[in-house]
């Protein structure tokens, strides 16, 4: 620790942390541009500059740029020294000589860190009055809107865009102050990462374009704390909605989670809340209309009426909704929705997390760890924002380089060199080539079975207990011997893997390594398929499969499905089958799908943003969302569905289903914790969902009527629909919006941290459930390796960021960055079959039964005898993960398979 002076006062502060974050850690006000807690110290745009003096005799001191410069213990500086004031309002003088001034119709008025500092230094009057820079805009694709007038030329762009996430087509042309930041040409930007040049962008250089579409201010927007649903991850998010419809999503911080980044998909998927697929009637078989009443009452006949009814969960609903049709039909027949695959891989990874004694890390964790291996899992594909956090743990080795060097860790440029000469150990071993290969030490592709014989490999390595897995060759036994040699040797080494390759033995692969490292710090973080997958996991439940089983059985004649579409799950003809034979069923969903088109009675559900619930991501933390609005008739959250048929039910409110799951299930009973109930107030009062400059409100339905309507009640959360009441001091997990007097920017965020970068003040939202405890067996069931066999290929189902993800599909963004849909085949498997890239080949079952017609496009990377397809597209339904099939050139005119049998 140092101290220092600061304007005449004494601060105990963190030695060697530099000046800017400190002060602003002290909740002092010193304006910045290039500066980011997530980039490190650029020293570009000299906004920060203070005086320091030599020492207490020195009256003049010195300007310096408080980002560069390092605290030092007995250290005196001034923050509203004159000179220092001056040289601040001189300087963003001359950065507005370029900008325009036409903030009352630009996009980030009312949320820009420009207009922040601007007024902050004081600067309010332009004397320029000469011409003005312009420059033309780009396309960048469906997720961002440019305009490059309005830029400073601070450099946070390209240093988040190349530097932080590893992507190359955004750069910086130009010289001196006549500079252009964009791509070569027109196109989208290939980043998975690329909206957070929305926020990261200090003016309006890098807009949302999805929320252009249907506009409106930050202080118009309703907002309330909520979850991502988009992947395992639980990162934090904001949505804002304004007329009943959701605008936006913009990033909540979350010290041990997301931090201040969103990937793609969280970020713009959010558009399927409104998309012309929502369900918002009721509907039941053979009647024209439906009201509330009526569904109710058809509900609860079906329910008196059936001979055993199944419930088929979802791991894409709350911990409340799957425990309120759990109770509803019983836990005999509680079914979790999921493949025997599925079910079983999730089964194994939750073992392993509660009773492997192997610490589960949080994203923040993931980027500490200083040697990596990732076994079988597409990271930016499969958990994207885990793999942004595994791009800034591979510099760690840099930074022990720099600490030795004296460098500070916050010298980003300098730190960025160094890492050329540091590489951190990162070992990839996946089914082909994935987007973090670029920062990979090694790279090595096979498939399930060949990935999880490396894996045994590794662990027998390290670990002469662990099983050695027969017939390796010596390459595979090098590379496992130098892949151990790198974990032995760290301090928090890291083991990656999940469900994605759709293997068991991978798993336990990944575990048996975690738990051959010595006992220093060793860490295991699994990748799932579904925002609540591991919920599902913990509460338990039966397969799918033993679900179609029962049915066929005659042990129920009745079906209640819950938020999933189950013809994603298994294949036509047994879900055809299932339904057709089930006498009710009845559907609870938010969007249209094959599932719902059966159902005889159709119930309207809200989506994540109309209303509230507990989801656990894949490091066991549960956290709480909370409805942004309120839905409108009839739609109702699948917790109200469902609690409205049970006869004495004792629960009546969202609180009382959160603590009777958590009385339930031991390894659920601190979810009550993860956020406050709806009973927590104020002073009084209630939290506000509205910001305090919210406009409108006595004239939003003046085309309705002239009188102002009450505002709706919401018993069920401590928030308000309204402006009315505070959010001073209220924990962060019910933390509305961030705004500090002076900070309308998404900066405003440091103002709520313990230090700029670090935990929110009273602590981060959400609760682990769980910790390392325990241990396991070694596991030793070992697969052959696997023999391609002539004319007939192994599909494998590989995840995508854009398109495999049910919920996000649905966004018309998201949708426009879909990639085409084709089959990937190594090169050999191409010259077998005579075809080249783009050909389309016929893919048939072993009988010879045609599947469908599909373009090629060859992959160097994909092992020989294996099909590689993408997860989830609807398109591909028909086909799965471990399927064999055999391929023969088609016809140029081909028709698809659809076509052929319609």
């Amino acid at each position: 620790m140092a101290r220092i002076e600061i304007d005449g006062e004494l601060h105990t502060v963190q030695d060697g942390n530099n000046l800017l974050s400190t002060c602003l850690s002290l909740g002092l006000d010193l304006p910045y541009f290039c500066w980011h807690p997530a980039l490190g110290s650029a020293g570009a745009c000299r906004q920060c500059a203070i005086l320091q003096y030599r020492d207490a005799d020195d009256q003049q001191g010195h300007l310096v740029m408080a980002c560069m410069t390092p605290v030092q213990d007995g250290m005196r500086i001034a923050l509203t020294a004159q000179q220092a004031r001056q040289f601040r309002r001189d300087n963003i003088e001359l950065l507005m000589t370029n900008h325009p001034h036409y903030c009352p119709v630009c996009e980030e008025g009312g949320e820009c860190h420009l207009q922040d500092m601007t007024l902050l230094t004081g600067h309010t009057m332009r004397r320029f009055r000469g011409q003005k820079r312009t420059h033309d805009n780009q396309y960048l694709g469906p997720f961002i809107n440019h305009e490059m007038n309005r830029c400073i030329a601070c450099y946070r762009c390209v240093r988040f865009y190349n530097d932080y996430a590893g992507s190359d087509d955004l750069q910086v042309f130009g010289i001196h102050n006549n500079v252009y930041f964009g791509r070569f040409e027109d196109g989208a930007l290939q980043s998975e990462f690329s909206g957070n040049l929305v926020e990261v962008c200090p003016t309006g250089v890098f807009t949302d374009k999805t929320f252009s579409a249907h506009y409106a201010r930050k202080w118009d927007l309703q907002t309330a704390p909520s979850v991502c649903v988009h992947c395992s991850l639980g990162c934090n998010v904001a949505p804002g909605e304004r007329y009943g419809e959701l605008r936006r999503i913009v990033n909540r911080y979350h010290g041990e989670v997301n931090g201040y980044l969103l990937c793609d998909r969280g970020r713009f998927g959010y558009d399927f809340v409104n998309s012309p697929k929502r369900i918002r009637k009721l509907h039941i078989a053979g009647q024209a209309s439906c009201s509330v009443t009526m569904a109710t009452d058809k509900f609860h006949t079906m329910l008196q009426a059936a001979d055993g009814v199944i419930g088929i969960a979802s791991p894409r609903a709350s911990l409340e909704a799957n425990f309120a049709l759990r109770a509803l039909v019983g836990e005999d027949n509680f079914f979790l929705g999921l493949d025997d695959s599925e079910h079983t891989l999730l089964n194994a990874i939750h073992e392993v997390m509660r009773d492997g004694g192997i610490h589960s890390p949080s994203l923040q964790e993931i980027e500490q760890a200083d040697a990596i291996l990732i076994l079988g899992e597409d990271v930016t594909h499969s958990a994207p924002r885990m793999a942004l956090s595994l791009r800034q743990a591979a510099r760690n080795a840099a930074f022990a380089l720099a600490s030795k060097l004296h460098i500070q860790p916050w010298q980003d440029a300098a730190v960025r060199e160094l890492r050329k000469q540091a590489p951190t150990p990162v070992f990839i071993a996946s089914i082909c080539s994935t987007r973090l290969d670029d920062i990979a030490t090694n790279t090595w592709h096979g498939g399930p079975e060949d990935l999880a014989r490396l894996g045994f490999a590794i662990a027998h390595n390290l670990n002469d207990a662990a099983p050695l897995p027969a017939a390796l060759n010596e390459d595979q036994q090098a590379l496992a011997a130098n892949i151990a040699r790198a974990l032995r040797q760290a301090q928090r080494p890291l083991i990656v893997s999940g469900t994605s390759c759709s293997s068991l033995a991978v798993i336990q692969a990944a575990y048996n390594i975690a738990r051959a490292l010595p006992e220093s710090a060793p860490q295991l973080a699994f990748t799932l398929p579904e925002c609540n997958s591991l919920g599902m996991a913990i509460m338990g439940g039966k397969p799918l499969q033993q679900a179609f089983a029962a049915m066929n059985q005659g042990l129920a004649d009745s079906v209640v499905i819950l938020e999933n579409d189950i013809y994603r799950r298994a294949s036509t003809q047994q879900v055809d089958a299932f339904l057709e034979t089930a006498r009710h069923v009845v559907v609870i969903d938010s969007l249209q799908n094959n599932t719902t088109e059966k159902a005889a009675l159709l119930l309207a559900t809200a989506t994540f943003a109309e209303s509230e619930g507990t989801l656990v991501n894949n490091e066991g933390r549960a956290q709480r969302y909370f409805p942004v609005y309120p839905v409108t008739d009839p739609v109702r959250a699948s917790w109200q569905w469902l609690l409205s048929v049970m006869t004495d039910s004792p629960w009546a409110h969202h609180d009382d289903l959160t603590s009777a799951c958590a009385g339930a299930f031991p390894e659920l009973a601190t979810i009550v914790a993860a956020a406050p109930g709806a009973d927590y107030t104020v002073e009084g009062c209630k939290i506000p969902r509205q910001p305090q400059r919210y406009s409108g409100r006595t004239a939003m339905h003046a085309n309705i009527a002239v009188s102002e309507p009450g505002q709706p009640s919401d018993q069920e959360t401590p928030f308000t629909f309204s402006m009315e009441g505070t959010t001073a001091k209220v924990p962060p997990a019910v933390l509305p919006v961030i705004w500090a007097p002076g900070w309308d920017s998404n900066q405003a965020i440091n103002k709520f941290q313990e230090e700029t970068g670090g935990s929110l003040r009273a602590g981060d939202p959400g609760i682990r459930l769980f910790e390392a405890s325990g241990t396991q067996s070694w596991f030793n069931d070992i697969p052959p390796a696997f023999q391609a066999q002539p004319g007939v290929w192994k599909v494998i189902m590989l995840p995508h960021i854009f398109g495999s993800e049910e919920l996000s599909l649905q966004s018309p963004a998201i949708a426009e960055r879909c990639p085409a849909v084709c089959a990937l085949l190594h090169p050999l498997d191409a010259e077998t079959l005579a075809i080249s890239d783009c050909d389309t080949v016929a893919i048939r079952d072993p009988s010879g039964t045609l599947i469908m017609n599909m373009p090629i496009r060859i992959e160097k990377t994909l092992p020989p005898g294996l099909l590689g397809l993408a997860t989830g597209r609807p398109e591909l339904q028909p086909l799965q993960s471990g399927m064999l099939v055999c391929l023969h050139k088609s016809d140029p005119l081909a028709t698809d398979v659809s076509e052929e049998r319609s």
